[in-house]
């Protein structure tokens, strides 16, 4: 009994510890992150606060990001984040946010205080955790909205293009695609349409829009409207373009990504195979390294490589990234 519980057992059960620790950490995070609605609500969030009578300042006032000088738009980081949350459809201030990765990080630096690991090394560990992770994961929410977005950008725009062939006029148009597309876009051209009720001009609605999202297609289409606001030109004409051009965009993107598949993976696992390789001769040789920690070479070389590593992967990233 007392061999079962010898130093390294217990070491190896206060890494498992951290381990499960920062899995579930990790898990609750990423599930509060990517939290969605459930299928008994409604398909748009505009149309569920406009049946639970809320008013056009109300919805503009959830829906809508406020502008850059209202979220700290002088201070780089705070602006940024901010921006970042909203496009992400989450409520949380940029407060409760960072006091959140701060909860973060401190569970995940204070158990690492109990094993053998460095503290500036487990500082360093914890602030990835911490603040790295959540920033990462509210980016890669925000890039699949925008995804959702073009996918669904060119058949909102053939419905819009439809209406104004019939005879409806523009805003009519855009409440029809805001009632019958789903969301994303159903609620963003709902935020267009209950801004020009509330007193705003198309042209600064869309430019609003593009703003909102950030996409270029959608700073096509803003232009699109501001010129016709100003010279009168066939509109429908121009949005069934539009359309066109953004689908062939799409299918463009595809094919790129569909012949450039073979060099993504090619750069994923040359970019993880230096870590993959440390861990599993750290795991079965824990000599290997930790013979030469005293060395004096050893900090600057370790240093060398992992510096290596990160441009490694960089530069491979940005060799089979391509932008269309």
């Amino acid at each position: 009994m007392q061999d079962f519980f010898s130093e390294q057992t217990q070491i190896f059960l206060i890494y498992c510890g951290v381990a499960v620790g920062v899995l579930v950490a990790f898990t609750s995070l990423t599930a509060f992150l990517s939290r969605r609605e459930t299928t008994e609500e409604v398909r748009s969030r505009r149309l569920r606060m406009i049946r639970e009578g809320r008013s056009i300042e109300e919805r503009l006032a959830l829906l809508k990001p406020p502008s850059a000088d209202e979220v700290g738009g002088r201070i780089p980081i705070l602006g940024k984040l901010a921006v970042l949350l909203r496009r992400a459809d989450l409520s949380l201030s940029v407060s409760s946010f960072l006091a959140l990765c701060l909860v973060l990080a401190l569970g995940s630096f204070l158990p690492m205080l109990l094993t053998p690991v460095p503290v500036p090394a487990a500082a360093a560990l914890a602030l990835v955790l911490g603040f790295g992770v959540p920033v990462s994961i509210l980016r890669l929410r925000v890039e699949r909205k925008k995804q959702a977005l073009i996918m669904q950008l060119s058949d909102a725009l053939e419905l819009m293009a439809r209406g104004l062939r019939v005879g409806h006029p523009l805003d009519i148009s855009i409440g029809t695609v805001a009632q019958e597309m789903p969301d994303p876009i159903g609620s963003e051209f709902g935020i267009i349409f209950d801004q020009v009720n509330y007193g705003d001009t198309l042209p600064d609605a869309f430019q609003d829009f593009a703003e909102r999202v950030d996409i270029e297609d959608v700073y096509y289409l803003s232009a699109s409207i501001g010129i016709q606001h100003g010279t009168g030109s066939d509109l429908a004409h121009v949005v069934e373009l539009l359309s066109k051009v953004v689908r062939s965009r799409i299918m463009m993107r595809r094919k790129v990504r569909a012949i450039s598949a073979e060099g993504r993976a090619s750069a994923a696992f040359l970019s993880v195979l230096p870590i993959l390789m440390f861990v599993f001769t750290s795991i079965s040789s824990p000599n290997y390294y930790a013979g030469v920690y005293d060395d004096p070479l050893f900090a600057p070389m370790a240093t060398a490589i992992i510096v290596l590593t990160i441009a490694n992967a960089l530069i491979l990233r940005k060799l089979v990234n391509f932008h269309v």
